[in-house]
């Protein structure tokens, strides 16, 4: 039995630990703010169970970074079964703030009617598509439900990150960034390969750039939706010295016929990375577009060391 000013048997009690003054201190844990609106990823392309395990595995990576976030998959080209529309999810998600408000006034408590977006809606998209935006866009108006829209999620340091991974495992860049041993087939010219049109090719060249500084090689962007883009820019690198290429998807991978990356990398006549996909990145960048549309601080998206 123990006393107010300790334990009466002698034994150690566990005291709180003092938390850590000054910069290195751990920041609090911080968590999705109460009625926040949910973060809708907003999913382009035929759907189906690759397509699926993708955006659940971004939305994953999302609600591990900002514990009790609402985060929701709605599909442009969905059904109203097995994959719901963009549309069905914005107009649940009203349902459901709606009828938990008319609940906790039923039960006597004293709560504000709901205001602001009842969702943020963020496209899966690496870099900008007029046409899939437009779509995207569209779709947010038909709900009419009160929904925030955001950029797509490059151009972004951890994108170029991510593009050096994917040339990593293909075999087709050095994984590590002091180069301390080669690899045969390491290519010595990027091509970046971009859907989109002009724009497209332009936000690309962005995260080229910091591509270029991690490779210390050449990377110059192309449209895949541009007939011949691809096979002149693949000539041009070749002109100014590349001789082996690789062709690097600037795509999640869902917007796109994975049969056009293929065909464009024979016309270029060479090897292929995989798309991006749900690297750990996508999760962090779309968490990150929501909650700078909430005008809430965000966990910093931190890179993963290439090794």
């Amino acid at each position: 039995m123990s006393s107010p000013t300790g334990p009466a048997s002698g034994l150690p009690v566990r005291m709180p630990r003092p938390r850590q003054p000054g910069r290195h201190r751990r920041p609090e844990p911080l968590a999705a703010p109460e009625g926040a609106p949910a973060l809708v990823l907003a999913v382009p392309g035929a759907p189906g169970a690759a397509t699926r395990s993708l955006a659940e595995e971004v939305v994953s990576i999302a609600r591990s970074e900002l514990p009790g976030l609402d985060a929701r998959i709605g599909y442009l080209d969905g059904d109203e079964a097995e994959f719901p529309t963009l549309q069905a999810v914005l107009a649940h998600a009203a349902e459901g703030r709606a009828a938990r408000f008319e609940h906790a006034r039923a039960a006597g408590l004293d709560v504000k009617e709901p205001d602001g977006p009842v969702a943020v809606v963020v496209p899966l998209l690496a870099g900008p598509d007029g046409a899939l935006l437009r779509r995207v866009r569209q779709a947010v108006m038909d709900s009419r439900v009160a929904a925030d829209l955001t950029d797509v999620l490059g151009p972004h340091p951890l994108l170029a990150e991510a593009l050096h991974v994917r040339l990593s495992e293909a075999g087709l860049a050095r994984a590590d960034r002091a180069r301390l041993f080669t690899v045969a087939t390491a290519a010595d010219g990027i091509i970046l390969a971009s859907v989109g049109g002009d724009e497209a090719v332009q936000a690309a060249g962005i995260t080229g750039m910091l591509l270029a500084a991690r490779l210390a090689v050449p990377v110059m962007a192309a449209a895949l939706d541009q007939e011949g883009s691809i096979a002149a820019v693949a000539e041009q690198l070749r002109g100014s010295g590349s001789q082996q290429l690789a062709l690097a998807p600037y795509l999640i991978g869902p917007e796109i016929d994975p049969g056009l990356v293929e065909a464009a990398a024979k016309e270029a006549g060479c090897s292929a990375a995989e798309a991006l996909g749900p690297y750990p990145a996508i999760g962090k960048l779309a968490l990150a577009k929501y909650t700078t549309a909430l005008g809430i601080a965000p966990p910093q998206p931190q890179g993963t060391p290439v090794r």
